[in-house]
């Protein structure tokens, strides 16, 4: 068996540490004993981008805000669907992230970070939102394993009734709040609700072949 190599860590404001592995052709970010991304498992991410952009349809430039690089599989996802006035805002507040993606990830990368549509933001996506005032098609989450601030405890900011409102607020009418989940959490899809969102709560594979653990997309819209 190839061992696991430890190839780079970040430190988390206010958090623990994450840290990046390669076995083989394979990276794996980690934070304590939690898997949080796995490059051989990407299905369930990249459904994040094209499940929310087909509830879109119709609408042309769109602007999506997505909170949260990983392994850049959502972004990628985006971008090969976005029309060329199509906009992404990807805020990442780990630098580190970035500099992983450029560096032992470029290939995985595959130049990205470097399209014109992209407006790269280093900072708390919680920040982007509450200054969003109607700014956004769609927002995208993947900053945590779930509805909770796992990474960090101020991302429970984003999931609360406050972060919620002010989540409506950022998108425009019709807009969506899509949210990724490694596991099923009823308490958070009644506060989407209870937030004034029409709801959807749908179950991804984790890998392209459909296959791998379940996880979940909520896709909270606001209504037009």
């Amino acid at each position: 068996m190839i061992a696991r190599e430890l190839i780079g860590t970040a430190q988390v404001p206010g958090g623990e540490e994450l840290r990046l592995y390669r076995r083989g052709a394979d990276f794996m970010i980690v934070l304590d004993r939690n898997e949080l991304m796995n490059s051989r498992m990407s299905g369930s991410e990249k459904a994040l981008a094209t499940m929310t952009i087909a509830r879109l349809a119709g609408r042309k430039r769109l602007h999506l805000l997505i909170g949260g690089y990983g392994m850049g599989f959502t972004l990628r996802a985006a971008l090969g669907l976005l029309d060329a006035g199509g906009r992404v805002t990807l805020a990442e507040l780990l630098p580190e992230i970035i500099e992983w993606a450029r560096g032992p990830m470029v290939e995985l990368t595959d130049g990205c970070l470097d399209d014109p549509r992209l407006a790269l933001v280093e900072c708390d996506v919680a920040e982007l939102i509450e200054d969003g005032q109607g700014s956004y098609d769609a927002i995208l989450l993947d900053v945590d394993n779930g509805p909770d601030g796992l990474i960090t405890p101020r991302n429970d900011r984003l999931y609360s009734a406050k972060g919620l409102s002010a989540a409506m607020k950022a998108l425009k009418p019709g807009g969506i709040l899509a949210v990724w989940s490694a596991a099923p959490d009823e308490a958070f899809a009644r506060r989407l609700r209870s937030a004034g969102f029409a709801v959807d709560e749908v179950a991804v594979k984790a890998r392209d072949n459909g296959k791998g653990p379940r996880h979940v997309i909520w896709f909270a819209q606001r209504r037009a």
